[in-house]
C-alpha cells in the first residue's frame, strides 16, 4: 500500500550514454500541489513522461496512484490526466469533437458522455465556440480546452507540464485559481514549470538541474535555507542560485 499519490526511489532514465535523469528520490502527497522545477533540459519533461507510463524508466523504483511505473504503466494512463506542454489537442477538430475523443480514449463509459461533455463546456468557458476547429481559438483557449480533456474521466491526479507556457499573465491567473479549486475537492496536481512565481502556489518543489535535484521542500523553506540573512529574497533567487551552481 502507498499512502503517497507519486513515490519514486533513485529514478533514472537513460538514452544512450547520456542520463537525462539521475537517480532522483521524491514523493508527492495527496492533494496537494507539488511544483518540479528546473531550466530546460534539466529533465523534467523525462521524469514526468516516466510517471505517466508513457517512456520506461531504465532503473529505479516508483508508484504512482499505487501503480508500478515499470509494470503497471496501462494502469497508471488511466487512472490520471495528462496535459503536455504542446497540450495534446487535435487541431482539425473541435473542441466537441475533441472532449469526445478522450472520452472515448479514457473509456468513461457511454451513458455519460453528455454530462461529461456538458461538464468540460462549463469548466473550460468553451460552450460558445464548441463547433469552432481548435486550430483557430487562441492559445488560451486552447490551454482550457486540453485541461478540461484531462479532466473528462474525473481523475483525481493531475500532470501538467508547462502548461501556462505561451499563455497571458491574466490566463495564467485564471489558471491557477482553477487548479486550486481541483486540489480543494482532493485532486492532487504535478506541474512543472519555469514561472517562479507560479511555483509559490505549490504546498511543495522539487528543483532539478542537469537531471539531479538540487532542492525539495515548501518554496519559503528552500528560500530561508540559501538565503538566512535576506529576508527580502525570493524563489526566483534560490532558483538562480541552485540552477548557476557547479559541482
Amino acid at each position: 500500500m502507498h499512502p503517497e499519490a507519486v513515490s519514486v526511489m533513485d529514478l533514472e532514465k537513460k538514452f544512450g550514454h547520456f542520463t537525462a535523469v539521475d537517480k532522483i528520490s521524491f514523493s508527492v502527497k495527496r492533494g496537494e500541489i507539488f511544483g518540479f522545477l528546473g531550466p530546460n533540459g534539466a529533465g523534467k519533461s523525462t521524469t514526468i513522461r516516466m510517471l505517466c507510463g508513457i517512456i520506461i524508466p531504465s532503473s529505479g523504483s516508483g508508484h504512482v496512484a499505487q501503480f508500478d511505473i515499470f509494470t503497471e504503466a496501462e494502469q497508471i494512463r488511466q487512472v490520471i490526466g495528462y496535459m503536455s506542454q504542446k497540450f495534446s489537442l487535435y487541431q482539425d477538430l473541435t473542441p466537441f469533437e475533441n472532449i469526445r475523443f478522450y472520452l472515448g480514449i479514457y473509456n468513461v463509459p457511454s451513458d455519460q458522455w453528455q454530462d461529461r461533455i456538458e461538464w468540460v463546456l462549463d469548466i473550460t468557458r468553451l460552450h460558445g465556440v464548441k463547433d469552432r476547429l481548435t486550430r483557430d481559438l487562441p492559445p488560451g483557449w486552447r490551454q482550457r480546452l486540453a485541461l478540461g480533456c484531462a479532466l473528462v474521466h474525473q481523475p483525481k491526479l493531475l500532470f501538467l507540464d508547462e502548461p501556462t507556457s505561451g499563455v497571458d499573465p491574466i490566463t495564467r491567473r485564471h489558471f491557477w485559481d482553477f487548479i486550486k479549486q481541483l486540489t480543494a475537492q482532493g485532486v492532487t496536481v504535478f506541474v512543472t514549470t519555469h514561472y517562479m512565481d507560479e511555483a509559490q502556489h505549490c504546498n511543495r518543489v522539487v528543483m532539478i538541474n542537469e537531471g539531479q535535484i538540487v532542492a525539495q521542500g515548501q518554496p519559503a523553506e528552500i528560500i530561508r535555507n540559501l538565503f538566512p540573512d535576506r529576508p527580502e529574497a525570493d524563489l526566483n533567487d534560490a532558483f538562480i542560485k541552485l540552477m548557476t551552481r557547479r559541482g
